[in-house]
């Protein structure tokens, strides 16, 4: 193997893989059921204790 065959297949690998990461960090971020988990997150720094 090359080391341009080698950087090829890393390229693709890596890009894939950062889509793949993309799209599923924003489908946990937008699934309906984590709402009311967000909202909580959300309100915290306004709280006082």
């Amino acid at each position: 193997m090359r080391y341009e065959d080698v950087a090829h297949f890393a390229q693709t690998f890596g890009l894939v893989l950062l889509v793949v990461l993309f799209v599923a960090t924003a489908a946990f971020a937008l699934w309906p059921g984590n709402r009311k988990r967000f909202d909580k997150a959300a309100q915290l720094p306004l709280e006082e204790e």
